[in-house]
C-alpha cells in the first residue's frame, strides 16, 4: 500500500480539531452542569447521578478495546460516524429522562459512544494518515483546549435560557453536525494496513515486569483520575466556596486556554525538548497547583493560580501520554504498551467522579476533596521521576 495519507492534510486537521472539540463539548463537558439542575428537579442524589456518569466512563474503557480493533479491521468511517449519531441520540433520551435507571442505561451507551467516536479512536485516524504525528497531534490538541472555555459557558447559557432539558436537545443538534462531518473526513478511509503490516511483534509479559512501564502506568492512572474528577466536579467545588456564578464559570472556563498556552509553547519549541523533561516540569506544578487550591480555599488569588498550574500540566500531560511513552520506553511494542497504559488507568478514570462524590458526602462538603487531589498528585509526580530516570539501551529512544 503507498504512504500516500487518503485524507487530505488540512482536513484532517480541522476536521478531527472541530469534531474532538464538539464531540467532548457536548458528550462529556454538560455533565458538571447539568448535576444541580436535575437534583433540583429529580431530587436524585449527587452519588446517584454520579454513579450513572462513572459506569460510562467504565463502559467506554472496557469497549475501547474491541473498537479499536473494528477499527484496524474495516476502518474508521462507519464506527465514528455511527458513535457520533449515537451521542447525538442518547442526549435526546437524556433530555426526557424521568427514571434513574434509565439515566444509568443512557450513560452506559454514552461510554460507548466515547469510545467509538472521541480520542482514542481519532488519534488511530492521525497516526494512521499524518507525516508529522507528534506535531500533528500537539496542533489538534491547541483547538480542543478550548473545549470547556466554549462549553462551558455555553451549556450554562443553554440552560438559564432554555433549561436543563431543551439545552440537551441544542447540544443533540450541534452533535449530529459533528457526526455529518466525520463521515465526510473520513469518506476515504480504510483499515490502517500500513501500521498492522509493519507493527513489530510484541512481548506485553515483558513490559508487564518492567519498572519503567509501572512507573508511567501508575502515573497515567493518578493524571487520569483527577482528570476526570475535577471534571466532574470542578464547578460544583468552586460554586462551594461562594464565590458569584461568573466567577466560577470563568475561573472552569479558563482551563482551557491555560491548557493551549502550554501546548502552544510546546508546539513552537519543536522537536528539540525531551519529553522526559517537558514530563517532569508538568509533574512538578501538579502537585504544586493542588497544593495551592488545597491551602487556601477562601483566596482567589491562589485559586486562580491552581487553575493556571493545572491547566498547563494537563495540557503537556496529553501530550506526554501521545509522545513521551515513545521516547521513554522506545518504539518496539509501542502499540501494545500503550493499550496496557490505556487499561491501568480504566478504574482510576471512572471511580473517580464517584470517589470524590462519596467523599463530599461522607464530609458535608468538598473540603477534603483537594488534600485528596493532593495526594494523588505526589503519586503521579514520584511514580513519572522513577521511570524517567536514564536506564539501560534497551529503552530505545524516540527516532
Amino acid at each position: 500500500m503507498s504512504d500516500a495519507p487518503r485524507i487530505a492534510p488540512r482536513l484532517l486537521f480541522w476536521g478531527t480539531a472541530i469534531t474532538q472539540l464538539v464531540g467532548w463539548g457536548c458528550l462529556f463537558t454538560p455533565f458538571q452542569l447539568m448535576v444541580a439542575p436535575m437534583e433540583a428537579e429529580l431530587g436524585w442524589s449527587r452519588v446517584l447521578i454520579s454513579g450513572a456518569f462513572t459506569c460510562g466512563l467504565l463502559i467506554s474503557g472496557l469497549v475501547a478495546v474491541p473498537a479499536g480493533r473494528w477499527q484496524d479491521r474495516h476502518g474508521p468511517r462507519s464506527m465514528m460516524t455511527g458513535g457520533a449519531l449515537l451521542g447525538a441520540a442518547l442526549l435526546v433520551c437524556w433530555s426526557f429522562v424521568s427514571h434513574p435507571v434509565a439515566f444509568v442505561a443512557i450513560w452506559v451507551l454514552l461510554g460507548a459512544a466515547h469510545a467509538t467516536c472521541l480520542w482514542g479512536p481519532a488519534m488511530a485516524v492521525v497516526v494512521a494518515e499524518a507525516r508529522d504525528v507528534t506535531r500533528s497531534i500537539t496542533a489538534i490538541t491547541l483547538i480542543t483546549g478550548f473545549t470547556g472555555t466554549i462549553f462551558i459557558p455555553l451549556v450554562e447559557a443553554l440552560i438559564g435560557l432554555f433549561g436543563w432539558r431543551d439545552a440537551l436537545l441544542v447540544l443533540a443538534v450541534i452533535q449530529t453536525g459533528s457526526a455529518v462531518l466525520t463521515g465526510y473526513m473520513l469518506r476515504h478511509a480504510g483499515p490502517p494496513k500500513r501500521l498492522a503490516e509493519s507493527a513489530p511483534t510484541v512481548s506485553l509479559l515483558r513490559r508487564l515486569r518492567d519498572p519503567v512501564f509501572l512507573g508511567l502506568a501508575f502515573c497515567f492512572a493518578a493524571h487520569a483520575f483527577i482528570g476526570t474528577g475535577l471534571g466532574a466536579h470542578l464547578v460544583l467545588l468552586l460554586r462551594e466556596r461562594g464565590w458569584p456564578e461568573a466567577t466560577v464559570l470563568l475561573l472552569a472556563a479558563a482551563h482551557g486556554p491555560g491548557q493551549v498556552a502550554a501546548r502552544l509553547v510546546l508546539f513552537t519549541l519543536g522537536r528539540g525538548v525531551a519529553m522526559r523533561h517537558v514530563g517532569r516540569f508538568a509533574l512538578l506544578l501538579l502537585p504544586i497547583g493542588m497544593a495551592l487550591f488545597a491551602l487556601a480555599p477562601n483566596n482567589l488569588a491562589l485559586t486562580i493560580a491552581f487553575i493556571i498550574a493545572w491547566a498547563v500540566a494537563d495540557g503537556l500531560l496529553t501530550i506526554l501520554r501521545a509522545a513521551g511513552v515513545a521516547e521513554i520506553m522506545g518504539r518496539d511494542g509501542f502499540g501494545a504498551t500503550s493499550g496496557a497504559l490505556s487499561a491501568f488507568a480504566v478504574l482510576p478514570r471512572t471511580a473517580a467522579p464517584l470517589a470524590l462524590a462519596l467523599v463530599w458526602d461522607a464530609a458535608g462538603g468538598y473540603g477534603p476533596v483537594p488534600w485528596l487531589l493532593l495526594a494523588i498528585a505526589l503519586f503521579a509526580m514520584t511514580s513519572f521521576y522513577a521511570a524517567s530516570r536514564p536506564r539501560s539501551p534497551h529503552h530505545i529512544p524516540l527516532r
